[in-house]
Formats: C-alpha cells, sequence, structure tokens
C-alpha cells in the first residue's frame, strides 16, 4: 500500500496537466499513487495525460458529473493512508511529499495537515496571507481562525488521513461552487489543522478557472446545511458571514439583488468589520470600479490577490 495517494481530477486542463503532472513525479519521496479521474474532458487533455508512463498511474475517464463526483471518486479509490489532492492546473514543490510525510511521522496524533501556498496572478506571484500568528515552523490551529484571510485549507495544498472522511464525510455533490470549503468546514468543526508556514504549493494562474468567476459563491444551500450549528458557533458563525460577505458582493454585481438582499440580512455587521460593512452599503457601479482597479493592480504586478 502506497503511503500517499494523490487525487487529480482533470477537465479540459490541456495546457495544464502536463506541468502539474511533472511536479507530482519530480517529488523527493516517492512512496505514492496517482489517481487521475478526467471528468468528460473534451480538449486534449487525455492525450497529454496519457504520454505520462509510470507504474503509480491510475487513469480513469468518466463522463462530465462535477468535480465534487470525480473527487469522491478518486477517494473510494485511494489505497494510502494519506489522501492529496491536487488540481490540474496547480503545482507542487518537488519536497511537498517529503516534508508532509515529515510531520504526519512527527505528530501522528493529528490527521488533518496543510501548507502554506503563493498565489500567481497574470504578472506577479505572491506568498498568500493568512490570519494566523506566526510562533514556530508551523502551528496547530483553529480552521476558522486561521481562515479568516486565506482559507489555511486549499485542495492542493492538504493531506489528510483517509479516515477523516470516513469521520466527515466526501464532497457533497448537491453543491456546485465552493464545494470544497464546504468540506473544510466540516473537518474544521472535528479536527484541529497542522499548518506548516513553509511554501510548497503553488495556485497556477488560469483565467478560466471557475474560481475567479463572479457567480463563484456559496449557493444559499450550504448556508442552511449549518442553520442550526452556526447559531451555537461564534467562529462558524463569523466564517460563514465572511462568504455571505463575498457572496453579496458578487450578485450585487451580477445584479441579482434579491439573493443579495437575503443573504446580507443573515450577516452579523458588529462582527464583521466596518471595512466590508462599507462595501456591502456601496451601489454595484462603485463596486465594480473598485474591483476593477483592484484586479488592474493585480494584473500589473501591483496588487497583492484578485477579488474572490
Amino acid at each position: 500500500m502506497p503511503n500517499f495517494s494523490i487525487v487529480i481530477t482533470v477537465y479540459n486542463k490541456e495546457n495544464f496537466v502536463g506541468e502539474t503532472l511533472e511536479s507530482v513525479l519530480k517529488q523527493t519521496y516517492t512512496d505514492f499513487e496517482i489517481i487521475i479521474v478526467n471528468d468528460g474532458s473534451t480538449d486534449n487533455s487525455e492525450t497529454v495525460i496519457q504520454t505520462f508512463k509510470d507504474s503509480r498511474i491510475q487513469y480513469f475517464f468518466q463522463k462530465n458529473e462535477g468535480v465534487a463526483k470525480a473527487r469522491n471518486f478518486g477517494i473510494e479509490k485511494a489505497q494510502g493512508d494519506y489522501v492529496c489532492f491536487l488540481d490540474a492546473d496547480d503545482y507542487w514543490n518537488s519536497n511537498f511529499l517529503e516534508t508532509m510525510h515529515y510531520y504526519c511521522q512527527k505528530l501522528p496524533e493529528q490527521k488533518v495537515f496543510a501548507c502554506a501556498i503563493e498565489v500567481e496572478t497574470e504578472n506577479k506571484t505572491f506568498p498568500a496571507n493568512y490570519s494566523i500568528d506566526k510562533k514556530a515552523d508551523f502551528e496547530i490551529v483553529d480552521f476558522f481562525t486561521a481562515s479568516q484571510k486565506e482559507c489555511v485549507l486549499w485542495t492542493s495544498s492538504s493531506v489528510f488521513q483517509k479516515s477523516v472522511f470516513e469521520s466527515v464525510g466526501h464532497f457533497d455533490t448537491n453543491i456546485k461552487k465552493g464545494e470544497d470549503t464546504e468540506l473544510w468546514i466540516r473537518i474544521g468543526l472535528q479536527y484541529p489543522i497542522v499548518f506548516l508556514w513553509q511554501i510548497l504549493a503553488k495556485y497556477v494562474y488560469d483565467k478560466s478557472s471557475v474560481s475567479r468567476n463572479l457567480t463563484y459563491f456559496f449557493e444559499p444551500y450550504t448556508f442552511e446545511k449549518y442553520a442550526l450549528e452556526e447559531k451555537k458557533n461564534p467562529k462558524l458563525k463569523q466564517y460563514l458571514d465572511l462568504n455571505r460577505f463575498s457572496a453579496v458582493i458578487k450578485c450585487k454585481l451580477n445584479g441579482d439583488f434579491e439573493t443579495a438582499k437575503l443573504l446580507y440580512k443573515e450577516i452579523d455587521l458588529e462582527k464583521i468589520g466596518w471595512k466590508k460593512e462599507i462595501l456591502l452599503q456601496l451601489p454595484s457601479l462603485l463596486l465594480k470600479s473598485l474591483i476593477s482597479f483592484k484586479n488592474f493592480l493585480a494584473k500589473i504586478g501591483l496588487g497583492k490577490s484578485v477579488f474572490r
């Protein structure tokens, strides 16, 4: 049995998947299997994948049913003690698995591990900004407290003991937007996160990425799942309100004022901060101007992030 099972889901990533796979095959730690799930790609992704000849690669093609179902298929096929995901347009440093293996052995009582990442924009790559106080090479953190800025768990930077999925379940296939973050919430409710400050993974710029789309935000269904839990868990409430904030802004930009108003009413404005409260009050035209300017700064390499 391999130590790590690496699940890579692919949908029309012919320009990226080759470099992604190379970053795995260049790992200094080699006890792993690669489970590639092609989720009905219509481009040349399959052709690129099949140029790689390695006995550790298992390749599956299925009709397009969404990333949640594809990742769940990969989890079910996984034989390793630990499961990690790598999006088909992201990248690992060569010591990602070696470092993760070291901490898995060092902290055997822990089940969820994540590392810092760097984020690529069109003209610049920068380290992600986390709401964690750095005290050592790694911290054991609460998911919700640690994810007030960049989410401490990210698909391509995290490692999970396989028993985690037996406890919290798999990706919710009813969710089409933010299905990964919803699973992180369930994990965060049960497990602390071992966060490594070393940057070991890169979020690669792809202008066609779904997560860059202004329609990408938590659906009302996701918030409804936690309606009771957030009433007794202030940290969860604050985290969900941050996602509500993002959803309200994006709904206003898209002209969906009914959904924006519905979500806005659920936000605890006293806890979200005065800057965000002001942004929530701005008209959509001014919001578009502010975000266009922020995206422009990111494009020319001056901004540290793009609006998500």
